[in-house]
């Protein structure tokens, strides 16, 4: 074990201990996505605390536990994975009703979110049992915090996360056509024997910016943003490009310019609707964002208050 991890199990112990850790509880860790130093202190503590760790890779996580210099028995670790989750989760809620604590941990980030996890949580609640989080790195905000794809405009703020899009090229296709329509942020993952065929179908979106971040928080991490139709070009650039696993972000599509329709609609029915009826209709007839019509509409009342009534 280095000197820093060393130090940083006993900085876990000074700052998490004095926590409590109940009993019979179910515990999600975020572990590193890549990083060994993206470790929580209190990830640490709980890890060193759990009477059991139910994972998704046994081998993967005891590797990651010695890196750390925790010692866990192979009895103590649990395969939970995508394959077994529903009936591995029975063991994990018998262990945690005979009052054990039980961590679970996937092979990188936050379970439960593209990871498995979910169902295991899922058959916790059903048992009357708690799921406690401990909030650590996940490639999915990681990616958004450094892409500048999340707007704030009422239209399109927040994203939409629709994780691995379908393998056969046919319903791949489809997908896309069905996020074209979506204004806000996409995340999706991608695995790297599958990006080129992704950026491939992706190109239909035509200057629609998207970032590609890969190998992120690793020696060779790369994070480059390109209209759609370039994807395929930009990996082909070089060979390296394609390795790695992938967060690819289709940022949020630029509003539609008004040509003044929609604002002439929705002066016309402020005169003889209530502001909320107004942009309903307004936003039906012509098309135009509610919340943008809204908002203009706001404006105006507060503007000129016999534009409408509220």
């Amino acid at each position: 074990m280095s000197a820093s991890f060393a130090s940083a199990l006993n900085a876990a112990r000074d700052a998490a201990a004095a926590q409590h850790y109940p009993q019979g509880a179910l515990y999600i860790v975020a572990t590193p996505i890549g990083n060994l130093a993206d470790i929580t202190l209190r990830a640490l503590h709980v890890l060193q605390l759990a009477d059991a760790i139910a994972c998704e890779d046994t081998r993967h996580t005891q590797a990651l536990l010695r890196a750390y210099g925790i010692n866990k028995t192979s009895a103590q670790l649990l395969a939970v994975h995508q394959h077994n989750e529903a009936e591995a989760a029975l063991a994990v809620v018998q262990r945690l009703q005979q009052g054990l604590r039980v961590a679970y941990v996937s092979d990188a980030g936050t379970p439960g979110v593209s990871d498995p996890g979910a169902r295991l949580v899922a058959a916790v609640h059903s048992a009357g049992l708690r799921a406690l989080p401990l909030p650590g790195a996940s490639s999915i905000t990681t990616a958004l915090s450094v892409a500048g794809a999340v707007a704030h405009s009422t239209q399109s703020s927040g994203f939409l996360f629709a994780g691995f899009l379908p393998v056969k090229n046919a319903e791949r296709a489809t997908a896309v056509q069905q996020l074209a329509s979506e204004p806000r942020c996409v995340v999706l993952l991608e695995a790297p024997h599958r990006i080129d065929e992704l950026a491939q179908a992706l190109a239909v979106l035509g200057d629609r910016p998207v970032t590609l971040a890969r190998e992120l928080t690793k020696q060779f991490e790369e994070i480059a943003t390109h209209p759609a139709r370039e994807l395929t070009a930009w990996l082909q650039g070089s060979p390296q490009r394609s390795r790695g696993e992938f967060v690819v972000l289709l940022h949020p599509t630029a509003p539609a310019a008004d040509d003044g329709d929609s604002l002439r609609v929705l002066r016309l029915l402020l005169q003889e609707l209530p502001l909320k009826t107004a942009v309903r209709l307004a936003a039906e007839v012509t098309g135009a964002s509610r919340n943008s019509l809204y908002d203009t509409a706001l404006e105006w009342k507060r503007s000129v208050p016999e534009a409408g009534n509220a």
